[in-house]
C-alpha cells in the first residue's frame, strides 16, 4: 500500500486515541518517556493475528468514541478491552482478522469491559520513526501524529503488509486465550527497592488492602485511593529512575503505579514493583476499578515471565492453524 494513499480518515478521535508501538527504548536518561502500548499483550496479539512484526504501530483507543472511515481495502484486528467496536453499525468480532473496504466506518461506541482497545492494520500504522519508535509520547510531544492524540480529519497510513491478505483472513485467537478484564484484579509484586522505608504495618497494609483507581489516573500511572501506607521517616528520597510497574508512595500514603507514559525519574519511596506479566491487567483498569497486591519473589517473577514468553513464542511458531477458528 503506497504511503501516499491513506487507509483511515478520523471522523471522531474519541476520548483519547494515540499511535503506539512497543515503546521508545534508551532515552529515559534524557528525560523522555518510554511510552508504547499500555497493554503490550493485546498490542502484540493484534499484530500477530495480522502477520505484522509484534512492534508494528497500532491505534490505542481509550474507553470510547473513536470513529474512522476506511479509505483503502485492508485487513484489521481489534484486541484488548471490549469498547463495543462496530463495522457499519454492526458488532465487529474482536481477537480476529476482519477485511474492510473503502467507505466502511469503524466505531468504538462504548466501554463494556477493560479500558483500552488496539486497532491494528496489516502493515502497521505508518508514521515517522522518531528516536527509534513510532509511539506517541504525549509528555514529550514527539512520535505518532505530531506528538499528539488523534484529531478529527487526521489521515492515517499503513505500511506494506508482510503477509498477503488471503493468508491472514479468518484468523481468530482461540477463545481460551482471550483475556477477560474484570473490574477487580489482584496483581503480583516484588517488594523494593525502598521497602525498608516503610513500617511493618505499612507493608502489611499495602499487601492486605483493596485500592480504588482514581479519576486522575492516565497513561502515566494509576493513582490509587485506599488505606494509608505508613512510612518510617518520610517519603522523600534522592530522585532516581522510574521503572515500569513501580509502586511509588508519596507522603500522603496513597500508592501510584507507574505505567508506560511515566516520567523518567521520581523522588518518592517505592514500596514494590508489579511483575511484567501482570502489567496488562493494570492497563485495562479504569476509574472506580479496584486492585489488590500480592507479594512474590524475584525468582517467581522471572519464572512467570519465561513461561509467558514461551507461550507467546509457541503461538508464533504454531501460526495460522492455531489462530484460526
Amino acid at each position: 500500500m503506497s504511503r501516499t494513499e491513506p487507509v483511515f480518515e478520523v471522523i471522531h478521535p474519541g476520548m483519547l486515541t494515540t499511535v503506539q508501538d512497543l515503546g521508545r527504548r534508551g532515552y529515559q536518561k534524557y528525560g523522555l518517556a518510554v511510552s508504547g502500548a499500555a497493554d503490550a499483550h493485546a498490542h502484540r496479539m493484534a499484530n500477530l493475528l495480522l502477520g505484522n512484526p509484534v512492534d508494528a504501530a497500532t491505534l490505542e483507543v481509550t474507553l470510547m468514541g473513536l470513529k474512522v472511515r476506511v479509505l483503502k481495502p485492508a485487513v484489521i484486528a481489534i484486541t484488548g478491552g471490549d469498547l463495543d467496536p462496530r463495522l457499519n453499525g454492526q458488532p465487529l468480532l474482536m481477537w480476529s482478522t476482519v477485511p474492510v473496504h473503502p467507505g466502511d466506518v469503524i466505531h468504538f461506541s462504548g466501554c463494556k469491559s477493560g479500558c483500552r482497545a488496539y486497532l491494528a492494520v496489516s502493515g502497521g500504522i505508518d508514521v515517522p520513526v522518531v528516536l527509534g519508535s513510532r509511539s506517541t509520547d504525549l509528555l514529550g510531544g514527539i512520535g505518532g501524529v505530531a506528538g499528539r492524540k488523534l484529531e478529527k480529519g487526521d489521515l492515517l497510513f499503513a505500511g506494506p503488509a508482510r503477509v498477503p491478505a488471503d493468508k491472514v483472513l479468518r484468523r481468530r485467537l482461540h477463545p481460551d486465550w482471550v483475556p477477560q478484564y474484570p473490574r477487580q484484579v489482584e496483581v503480583r509484586v516484588v517488594l523494593g527497592p525502598q521497602e525498608d522505608a516503610f513500617t511493618p504495618d505499612g507493608i502489611a497494609t499495602f499487601l492486605s488492602s483493596e485500592y480504588t483507581v482514581s479519576t486522575t489516573s492516565d497513561r502515566m500511572g494509576l493513582r490509587l485511593m485506599g488505606p494509608t501506607v505508613g512510612h518510617k521517616h518520610g517519603a522523600d528520597i534522592l530522585s532516581e529512575g522510574l521503572f515500569m510497574g513501580a509502586v511509588q508512595v508519596p507522603q500522603n500514603g496513597q500508592p501510584i503505579v507507574f505505567l508506560v507514559g511515566r516520567q523518567s525519574v521520581g523522588g518518592y519511596t517505592k514500596i514494590a514493583g508489579v511483575i511484567t506479566v501482570d502489567m496488562p491487567w493494570l492497563a485495562q483498569l479504569k476509574p472506580g476499578d479496584t486492585i489488590r497486591f500480592r507479594q512474590v519473589t524475584v525468582a517467581e517473577a522471572h519464572r512467570l515471565l519465561r513461561e509467558y514468553e514461551r507461550f507467546f513464542a509457541a503461538i508464533k511458531v504454531w501460526g495460522s492453524s492455531h489462530l484460526s477458528a
